[in-house]
Parts: C-alpha cells; structure tokens; sequence
C-alpha cells in the first residue's frame, strides 16, 4: 500500500477523496492540544470570547513531553480521543478540518465527521518518540498556564497517521 503525502491544511477535496485505512503523511501546521485545553477552549467559546478561530485547522490530541537536548518537543504522542468527543460535534460544524488521536470516537462525532466532510486520522500509541522526531517548530498560542496541556501549533514534517474515520462517516473501528 502506497503512503499518500498531504500539505496542511487539508483541503474538502483532499479530504474526500481519503478511505479507511488509508496511510498518510502529513506536512505543515497543526494545533495541538488535550482535555486541559478543549474544556478552556469550549467555555471561552460559550461565554462568547472564543479564544481563536480554528476553522480550516487540524487539531492533534497530544499533551507533549518536556524537550531534551536538540528536541523541539519531546515524547508527542496521542492521547485518547473520546475524552474530546463532547467538543468535536460543535468543532467540525463550525470549520475545524480534521483530528488526530487514537481510539474509538461515538456516534455523534462520527456523524459530525460525514455531516461536515471531514476525517479523523489514528496516530501511534506507544510511538511518541517517532512523532517528536517529525516536529521541525512548536509555540505555545493560548493557555500557557496550563503547561503541556496549553494549545500550540507545531509545524510537522512527514507525520506517519492513517485514516480511521473517513469523510463518509466508515470507521476503521
């Protein structure tokens, strides 16, 4: 099976034309961020000062570990991501693009995935110190407070991820 190279951010037609189980490395800009910053994220947004606008953005769930000599971040791999599905319904119906993580997602994302054209990649558990390797810049954006948890944007250079939920709604779960 061939490994399909894309630039963030994902295009609709990028995105539609990717099928379950599909290999895929990804280049460019990504957010990153966890349970910590979702929920500060959500309630920015219901108190009507959302904190930035994250339409047409790839959003990775991942908390990093502290940088070592050399490192632009250390350990980065995913976390679970159904701990994030009370916030992607409301995300992808308002322009976020695609989620990486791993794990199983519920009904209601997955529909928000097909209703919106969008995909949810599963990245690696166990494979942290792989994904480091492929962030080439990261900064912190919002919620520096809340230390790995904050929301960064990372830039990413052959991002190995594989297409669990695909733009028609079929789950590789």
């Amino acid at each position: 099976m061939s490994v399909i190279k894309l630039t963030l951010p994902l295009s609709k037609e990028a995105m539609k034309n990717l099928k379950v189980g599909d290999m895929v490395q990804l280049d460019g800009d990504m957010l990153v961020f966890r349970d910590a910053g979702h929920k500060r994220l959500y309630q920015s947004i219901l108190d009507g000062n959302q904190a930035f606008d994250y339409a047409g953005e790839t959003i990775y769930f991942m908390g990093p570990c502290p940088a070592r000599n050399g490192e632009v971040l250390g350990s980065a791999g995913p976390t679970t991501s159904c701990r994030m599905d009370k916030y992607t319904p409301y995300m992808l119906d308002h322009g976020l693009s695609a989620q990486i993580g791993k794990g199983k997602r519920d009904e209601a994302s997955i529909e928000a995935f097909k209703r919106n054209g969008c995909v949810y990649f599963a990245a690696i558990g166990g494979a942290g110190a792989i994904y480091s390797k492929c962030i080439q810049k990261a900064e912190v954006l919002y919620f520096e407070d809340l230390g790995t948890e904050a929301v960064r944007r990372i830039t990413v250079k052959d991002f190995p991820v594989v297409v669990a939920i695909d733009s028609q709604g079929k789950s590789i779960y």
